[in-house]
């Protein structure tokens, strides 16, 4: 049997057992060695663990919490502040008609024919062989650890901005910024935290797993809290730190929360890029969107561990499609709540 066909072996097969003549009894399958008249043998092989992951906690949880990227807490303020909500939702509108492609995709392999262990490349390398699935395989990995340098520097930048020091000198205008902050710190802490997800790769899967509802809690919870906050809090001014000093202002760049106003959001329509302050270079559509895609990956969260799941065929479409559009709609709702309330 052909690697890469599989799928029509088996249905022709079946189709030629149940096409035999009366009288004529199909030819049973062969047995292995192990195996006797009475039964096959009982061994450690036949009692592995159940497969007992719902369609909920097996893909919706791991798909959010992989599309739940440090987009969502340190960049949505940036997109809407450079391209305005027009083009923030378009940005969003062309990402998620990018990924639907591939969730439509994986949807239409992972219903045809049963699923086992192996995730992307096992469907992939089933529907179009071992060469393709082993080359899109080693991209997927590629991208993963992309994935994982982008996800640990957005953890230090919110460590930083919450506890460090001012990198310009300045006093800290909070009492817990006591941390030391820069480029090499930011790199020292960067690789602590890659060796603390390294040690937790190394101990097992494990502990991730018993933890993940745990964690996709804490997301909501947080996510919560940023919807409350736009009702709850009063129109105040923000001093930003001095690192956000624009080329050509000599005064301390303060930022305004005015609430709910109709003029506010007007105001943001419109794009409006500007240098930015960290790179010195012009921002456009094409430098913001390069920092909004990052936000839509993880999609195949769900579908890599489907050797987990209790019927992959069943749950993997039904998962990714409910969070991608719950993450579709989380974003648009941000967005459209930052630019009523937050000016530029």
């Amino acid at each position: 049997m052909s690697e890469k066909t599989p799928l029509l072996h088996y249905r022709l097969s079946e189709a030629s057992c149940s096409e035999a003549p009366a009288g004529v009894l199909p030819v049973p399958p062969s047995r292995d060695k192990g195996q006797s008249a009475a039964g096959p043998r009982r061994g450690p092989a036949s009692t592995s663990q159940p497969k007992k992951l719902n369609t909920f906690f097996g893909v919706v949880v791991p798909t959010l919490l992989s599309m739940f990227s440090v987009v969502v807490f340190l960049r949505i303020g940036f997109m809407v502040g450079q391209c305005g909500l027009y083009q923030a939702i378009a940005m969003y509108v062309v990402a998620y008609f990018i990924i639907s492609m591939t969730v439509l995709s994986v949807c239409a392999i992972s219903t045809n024919g049963a699923l086992d262990a192996g995730g992307a490349y096992y469907m992939i390398s089933r529907a179009l062989g071992p060469e393709f699935g082993g080359s899109i395989g080693l991209m997927f990995f590629l991208g993963n650890v992309c994935a994982s340098a982008l996800f640990v520097l957005g953890l230090v930048e919110a460590i930083e901005s919450t506890f460090g020091m001012p990198e310009d000198g300045t006093l800290p205008i909070s009492p817990h910024q006591v941390l030391p902050s820069g480029y090499w710190w930011s790199l020292l802490y960067g690789t602590a935290v890659a060796l603390l997800c390294l040690l937790v790769c190394l101990v097992g899967a494990n502990i991730y797993a018993s933890a993940t509802f745990l964690i996709f809690l804490v997301v909501i919870l947080s996510l919560g809290t940023v919807f409350v906050s736009f009702f709850s809090v009063r129109p105040h001014n923000v001093t930003l730190p001095g690192s956000a000093f624009l080329p050509g202002n000599t005064s301390s760049p303060v930022a305004r929360f005015t609430g709910f106003k109709l003029d506010t959001l007007l105001g943001n329509l419109e794009a409006g890029y500007v240098v930015d302050y960290t790179t010195g270079r012009m921002m456009n559509f094409a430098t913001v969107f390069a920092v909004v895609f990052n936000g839509c990956t993880g999609i195949m969260t769900g579908s890599n561990i489907s050797g987990d799941l209790k019927n992959p065929s069943y749950s993997i479409p039904r998962g990714t499609i409910t969070a991608v559009i719950f993450t579709f709609i989380i974003y648009n709702l941000l967005m459209v709540m930052a630019a009523c309330t937050c000016d530029r």
